[in-house]
């Protein structure tokens, strides 16, 4: 009776550890799947900054004096006022 009773305790340790090894493997693949989505959110992020830098240094240029200058005077046709023209309000 008593040998029966040590086969449950050596079949339950066995489960235990194989359970064990299991779940130590998933785990494991679990972390590598997720660190590799990691990595291609970081080249994303990346391709992101980089592409911003390029926006930022774009609406930069477009917003110089000198285009701004330029597109007033050959597209909307404006000139600078005479100084006749020009009339100073104090208050």
């Amino acid at each position: 009776m008593v040998l029966v009773g040590k086969k449950w305790v050596v079949i339950i340790l066995i489960a235990a550890v194989l359970g064990s090894a299991f779940s130590v493997t998933y785990t494991k693949f679990l972390s590598r799947k997720h660190f590799v989505a990691l990595q291609r959110l970081y080249q994303k992020r990346d391709v992101l900054q980089v592409e911003w830098q390029k926006l930022r240094l774009e609406h930069s240029t477009w917003l110089t004096h000198g285009r701004i200058e330029r597109v007033a005077t050959h597209k909307l046709n404006l000139v600078y006022p005479s100084p006749s023209e020009i009339i100073v309000i104090k208050q």
